[in-house]
C-alpha cells in the first residue's frame, strides 16, 4: 500500500509559465543548496567515512519524489510506493533495509533520512541525505563481513519509521538503534549530520518559494525536469543504435573461493526508449557481493554516464527515467531474494560503470572509456591500543582511473566526485598506526595513446595487534583497455611480518589478525589504457620518468627507450617499427588480457593466489 501524504491544503499549483532568467537563479540556489546540505554534513558528521571520505549522498526533490539535484538519482519513489504510513508535516523518515524498499538503498550501513517539506499545509519538496555507518553492528567489526550468507549477520536492519511524528521526536527508538552499533557516538553524531543537512535545504527550498511564489517554484522545478528529459532524449537518438549491443565483465570472486560472478547486460533503443536488460547475469552468490540494483538507480548509473561523457553541462535530475526501461532477472546478482547478504555489493556497483562505458562506447568508439572504476578498495583495522582504548578504522581506497578520449586517466582517484583520500595525519593520529608509503605504483596503468591511472601503494605498519578485513576486487580479472590500449595492473595484498616474511593475502578477507610490527602493503588496480600506446609522445615518459610514474622498462610497452633518462630517438623509432610488425594491425575495441580458463591456470603463479571456484547456482533460502 503506497503512503498516504497528508496536507491541510489540497490546493493545487497553478501551472505558470517562468522566464529563463528566473529558472537559471532557482536552479543554481538549488544547487547551492545541495552544497549546503554536504557542508554541513562534513562539520557536524563523526566517523571518517563521512566527515573525511565524504561517502554521503545528498538530494533535494520536487513534490512527486523527483530528483531535481543530487547524486544519486531519486530512491523517494520507491520509498513512497513501500511505505504503509501517512506523511505528514513534522514527519522525519529514517530507514536502511534495501529490501523494505526495493533496493532504494542497497546495504545496510547506509542510514537514510528523509524529510517531505511543507510550506502553509502543502507538500512542496523532499529534502534526504544518505550516509555510509563506520558500524552498525553484526557478524564483523565495520559491520560488512564479505563472507555473510544472510543479512541477519550484517547489523541492524531498519524500515522505514519516523524519527519525528508531527514534530516529536522518537527519542526510544534511536536508543534502541545505537544500542546495536559498537560506535554509538559515531553514529549519533553522524544522524545528527544527516537531520541537520536535510532541514538546511529545507530551509532553503522555503526561502524560495517565499521570494518566487508556490507556483513559481513548482513551475522551475517542472521545467527542469522536462529541460533534462529533452536533452536525454536528444543524446539517446544520436548515441543509441537500435541494433543490439552487449557487453560482459566479472567480479573476480566472492570472499569464499568462488568465482568470477558473470555482470551482462544488452542494450538497444525501441523508438525514444533505452532498453537496459541483464538477461545472462550470474544467479545471486551465496556471499555478500549481491547487489540489489534498484531500477531507478540504474538509469540514474546510466544518465550520469550519458551526460558526462557527451555533455557534460546538462545538470542531471530524474526527468528522463520514463525514457530507460531496465529488466534485471529475479534471483540474480543484481536482484538477489531475500534474505540474500548485501553488504559487500560496492564491487557491482563499481562493475556497472565499466559495463556502461563497455555499452555505450560500441558504436562510438571515440567516446569509449577503458575499465577503471573497477571496484571500491576497503579496509577495516580494530583491536586495542597501548592504553587499551578500543578503535576501529573503515576506509576507502581508490584504484586508476581508466583512459579517456580526452586525456591519460588521474592514479589513485575516485570516480565519485564527492570522495577524497583519508589524509594521513588523520589516521595516524587517530589510529595506532603509520603510514609507511603512500605513493602511485609505476606502471601499473595500462599503456596507451592515453595512459590509464596508476593504482596506490598504502604501506600500515601496526602499532597494535589486532584484526583487519579487505574488501577489493579486479586481482584476478584485468582492466580491461580500448582502442589499442592495454589493460591495467591488478590489485594486491601483501602482508609483511616484522623479519621481512612476506604473504600474499586475499583481496576478500575477514578477521585476519595482525601483530604489532606487522605491515599492509594494500596495492589497487590500474586503470586500462586508451589507444595505441605506440602513437604516445615519447616525450611524455621522460616525465613520467622523473616523476616515478614509468620506470625504464615499463617505457618499452609505448615503443620508448629512455637512456639516462632521455629518449633515445633512433632506438625508439627501431623498437616501435619492430612492435607494430610483430603485433599487427589493431582489430579489436577491447583488449580484456587473457580469458578466463588461461587466467584461472596461471592464477597462482601469477598473483600468489589459487584460482576461485566456479561459482553453482544456489537454491533459494528461507529466512
Amino acid at each position: 500500500m503506497p503512503a498516504q501524504i497528508i496536507q491541510t491544503n489540497n490546493a493545487p499549483f497553478n501551472k505558470v509559465s517562468i522566464d529563463p532568467v528566473t529558472l537559471e537563479v532557482i536552479e543554481n540556489a538549488l544547487r547551492n543548496a545541495r552544497i549546503e546540505m554536504d557542508a554541513t554534513l562534513v562539520r557536524t558528521a563523526m566517523s571518517p567515512g563521512i566527515r573525511e571520505q565524504g561517502d554521503a549522498f545528498p538530494l533535494i526533490a520536487d513534490r512527486t519524489g523527483q530528483m531535481i539535484v543530487g547524486q544519486f538519482g531519486s530512491y523517494i519513489g520507491p520509498f513512497l510506493d513501500g511505505f504503509d504510513g501517512t506523511v505528514e508535516e513534522g514527519d522525519m523518515i529514517m530507514l536502511s533495509d534495501p529490501y523494505s524498499v526495493g533496493g532504494a538503498i542497497s546495504h545496510l550501513n547506509d542510514w537514510l533520512v528523509l524529510l517531505p517539506v511543507f510550506k502553509d499545509g502543502r507538500l512542496i519538496a523532499y529534502t534526504s541525505m544518505f550516509g555510509h555507518q563506520s558500524d552498525i553492528g553484526g557478524k564483523v567489526v565495520g559491520s560488512m563481513p564479505i563472507d555473510a550468507t544472510s543479512i541477519f549477520e550484517e547489523g541492524v536492519r531498519i524500515p522505514p519509521v519516523k524519527i519525528y511524528s508531527k514534530g516529536v521526536y522518537n527519542a526510544d527508538l534511536i536508543k534502541l538503534i545505537m544500542a546495536q552499533t559498537r560506535k554509538p557516538d559515531w553514529c549519533t553524531a553522524d544522524l545528527n549530520a544527516l537531520i541537520a543537512s536535510c532541514r538546511v535545504a529545507a530551509r532553503r527550498v522555503v526561502e524560495m518559494c517565499e521570494r518566487f511564489g508556490d507556483d513559481i517554484f513548482a513551475a522551475a522545478t517542472d521545467e527542469l525536469l522536462a529541460r533534462n528529459y529533452r536533452a536525454m532524449k536528444q543524446l539517446i537518438a544520436s548515441s543509441i543504435s537500435e541494433e543490439k549491443v552487449s557487453f560482459e565483465d566479472y567480479i573476480c570472486d566472492d570472499g569464499m573461493g568462488y568465482g568470477p560472478y558473470k555482470i551482462r547486460c544488452t542494450m538497444h533503443r525501441e523508438g525514444d526508449i533505452v532498453v537496459l536488460d541483464f538477461d545472462g547475469t550470474d544467479p545471486q552468490s551465496q556471499a555478500s557481493i549481491n547487489f540489489f540494483l534498484n531500477e531507478n538507480m540504474l538509469k540514474m548509473f546510466f544518465g550520469i554516464y550519458m551526460i558526462m561523457v557527451f555533455d557534460p553541462q546538462v545538470l542531471f535530475n530524474d526527468g528522463y527515467y520514463d525514457l530507460i526501461r531496465v529488466k534485471i532477472p529475479d534471483g540474480s546478482l543484481l536482484k538477489p531474494k531475500f534474505p540474500a547478504a548485501l553488504s559487500g555489493r560496492t564491487h557491482a556497483l563499481g562493475r556497472l560503470f565499466d559495463i556502461m562505458g563497455g555499452l555505450l562506447g560500441q558504436k562510438t568508439p571515440e567516446f569509449l572509456n577503458a575499465a577503471g572504476f573497477s571496484s571500491s578498495p576497503h579496509l577495516f583495522y580494530s583491536g586495542y591500543d597501548a592504553k587499551g582504548r578500543w578503535f576501529q578504522l573503515f576506509q576507502i581506497g581508490f584504484g586508476g582511473i581508466p583512459g579517456r578520449p580526452l586525456g591519460d586517466g588521474p592514479d589513485g582517484h575516485s570516480l565519485f566526485p564527492g570522495f577524497t583520500n583519508v589524509p594521513n595525519e588523520f589516521l595516524e593520529r587517530y589510529f595506532p598506526l603509520v603510514i609507511e608509503r603512500y605513493e602511485t605504483v609505476a606502471d601499473s596503468g595500462g599503456a596507451g595513446l592515453h595512459r590509464g591511472g596508476n593504482g596506490i601503494i598504502m604501506s600500515y605498519r601496526f602499532l597494535a595487534a589486532g584484526t583487519i578485513a579487505i574488501h577489493d576486487d579486479r586481482w584476478f580479472t584485468m582492466p580491461w583497455g580500448v582502442n589499442g590500449g592495454e589493460p591495467g595492473a591488478r590489485a594486491r595484498k601483501i602482508l609483511e611480518k616484522p623479519d621481512g616474511t612476506q604473504i600474499v593475502v586475499g583481496n576478500k578477507l575477514e578477521n585476519l589478525t595482525i601483530e604489532e610490527g606487522d605491515q599492509l602493503h594494500f596495492i589497487t588496480w590500474g586503470g586500462g589504457g586508451w589507444g595505441d600506446p605506440l602513437l604516445r609522445d615519447p616525450t611524455l615518459l621522460e616525465l613520467e620518468l622523473e616523476r616515478g610514474l614509468v620506470t625504464v622498462e615499463g617505457a618499452k610497452r609505448y615503443g620508448v627507450v629512455l637512456v639516462d633518462g632521455k629518449v633515445d630517438a633512433a632506438a625508439t623509432e627501431a623498437l616501435r617499427e619492430a612492435m607494430r610488425t610483430a603485433r599487427g594491425p589493431i582489430t579489436s575495441a577491447f583488449n580484456y588480457g587473457p580469458d578466463i580458463e588461461t587466467l584461472r591456470a596461471n592464477s597462482l603463479a601469477e598473483t600468489g593466489l589459487p584460482a576461485p571456484k566456479a561459482p553453482v547456482k544456489l537454491a533459494h533460502f528461507a529466512a
